[in-house]
């Protein structure tokens, strides 16, 4: 089954064009698979290393010109797989770009927090970056339909849309198992940074229970036994493995907002709900309501970087406990929204709020409406 990926039409216009495509996101999240089949369409041949296997990271680290024209010839298309294993890999990217001429390549990376380091600087001013998720609502509207992926919602929350586990039906628990205790953890496990292996699962499975609450640095660390320096540097480098993201708080100096307050969500509910090993139905669940909270927000997230809207992703609360579930700035506008599983609760945006922000678009999301916000420009 081959679902069309909203990034791959950006990615062809930008073949040839004279700078290095780069390719983020988390592991099994279709990279490979995109990117392949994105080469498989073009009529240029290519040549391809993974930065896994030792052999190429080897060959493609400190290397020159000569050297890496003597590995890529006759090929017009280098694709570099899990680029961020790569030693230098900056260095190589801009000779291929700069000295090959009329060679196209790309590169694909699981890792922000390693590939991004190692490429801004010799790559300033020479790449094209793009951000590939798990699948996304849209997508998967435009592969079978809106109708059939608004029946399946429930066992989205439960299992995610990463790609195997979308296509593998009545596979979902013990692949997302093996994705979660695997896979996600591979290139963060390796940093020297992460010294403590079962510091850093203690505190994934403490986020994944406190998801759609605020958090705060001091009680997380008094919970999984670490200072706050510890707790706030294992959050940054989840967030740029891309296992979650944090929203903060937003405030503009109104008197009683909370200004330095921050959720953390899951880019994918499935692993959020591997995490903490709990597959119950939606309907025997407790956590239900905070569920599609993340479920939307991480959506809105996809949506903003797809469309390149530059939207940031806020949340609103003030001391005396008044709170909007997400805030976004786009540009000059404002938008905020109330996230309710159930159409007929009743929600009301507060007068401190309101009055502070009269030009803020209010809106309250529900299964009933949520195309309404996730495909407004499909």
């Amino acid at each position: 089954m081959e679902i069309k990926r909203y990034v791959e039409e950006l990615i062809k216009r930008r073949l040839f064009k004279g700078k290095a495509i780069l390719l983020f996101g988390p592991r099994q999240a279709g990279k490979s698979t995109l990117i392949t089949k994105v080469l498989r369409e073009t009529a240029q041949s290519w040549a391809y290393f993974n930065g896994d296997e030792g052999d190429a990271a080897e060959l493609l680290s400190n290397t020159t010109s000569t050297r890496l024209k003597a590995l890529t010839e006759p090929h017009k298309i280098v694709f570099i797989d899990e680029a961020q294993r790569i030693p230098g890999i900056g260095l190589t990217l801009k000779l291929i770009t700069d000295q090959l001429e009329g060679v196209q390549v790309i590169a694909t990376g699981s890792s922000a927090f390693e590939l991004a380091n190692r490429v801004n600087e010799p790559l300033t001013g020479r790449k094209y970056e793009f951000m590939l998720f798990p699948l996304s609502f849209p997508e998967l509207c435009r592969h079978h339909g809106l109708l059939t992926e608004r029946r399946l919602l429930e066992h989205r929350l439960l299992y995610g849309y990463y790609p195997e586990i979308v296509v593998k039906t009545g596979e979902e628990q013990e692949l997302l198992k093996l994705l979660a205790e695997s896979y996600l953890y591979k290139d963060l496990l390796t940093l020297e940074q992460v010294r403590k292996p079962a510091l850093l699962e203690k505190l994934i499975k403490t986020l994944a229970l406190q998801i759609g609450s605020e958090v705060s640095y001091q009680e997380l660390g008094r919970m999984v036994g670490a200072d706050n320096a510890t707790v706030e540097k294992y959050i940054d480098l989840l967030e740029k493995a891309f296992v979650v993201f944090t929203v903060p708080a937003y405030s503009r100096n109104v008197r009683n907002e909370i200004k330095k307050g921050r959720k953390v969500y899951f880019y994918d509910v499935g692993i959020r709900n591997a995490v903490i090993n709990n597959f119950n139905p939606i309907h025997n669940r407790i956590d239900t309501g905070a569920l599609w909270e993340n479920f939307f927000i991480a959506e809105r997230k996809k949506y903003h970087t797809y469309h390149q809207t530059g939207g940031k992703l806020y949340f609103w609360r003030t001391t005396q406990q008044q709170e909007i579930d997400l805030i976004e700035e786009v540009g000059e506008k404002l938008y905020a929204f109330e996230i309710k599983w159930s159409e007929k609760t009743r929600a009301r945006f507060p007068q401190t709020f309101t009055i502070n922000y009269p030009e803020a678009m209010t809106s309250i999301v529900h299964p009933g409406n949520m195309e309404t916000y996730l495909m407004a420009a499909e």
